[in-house]
């Protein structure tokens, strides 16, 4: 659907940091990192890309209001596992992982910013 999601991040190395916690969980791998932008791929193919960076206009990077990348995850206990280790990162809580019926009856989601403050979500549709 898309070739690859681009947020800005002020600091790239803590930026790296926060994401490598949990994007092991999701089987998320390093494509490339470069000193002002990282990106991560699939473990089977080459796309989708996740990519952090410093903004190119070398503006301070600003979190949009109403956007968000949402990652998909296995299982629940993997959505878990992913929210608990993005808190521990230093990532700050949007919403704790549960069902959120409103989307499907299967869905399951937690919420989260990274330390820039760039909204994120992991979920999983499957029920368990």
């Amino acid at each position: 659907m898309y070739s690859h999601i681009c947020v800005g991040v002020s600091d790239v190395d803590r930026a790296y940091d926060f994401y490598t916690q949990w994007f092991g969980e999701l089987g998320l791998r390093l494509r490339f990192r470069q000193a002002d932008s990282i990106g991560w791929m699939p473990e089977t193919v080459d796309r989708p890309l996740f990519v952090i960076c410093t903004p190119y206009d070398g503006n301070p990077s600003a979190p949009g209001n109403g956007q968000m990348a949402a990652f998909l995850a296995p299982t629940r206990a993997s959505v878990d596992r992913c929210h608990a280790l993005a808190l521990q990162g230093g990532g700050t809580c949007e919403g704790p992982p549960g069902l959120r019926p409103q989307y499907h009856p299967n869905y399951y989601g937690a919420y989260f910013r990274d330390p820039d403050g760039n909204k994120l979500c992991v979920c999983c549709h499957s029920p368990e």
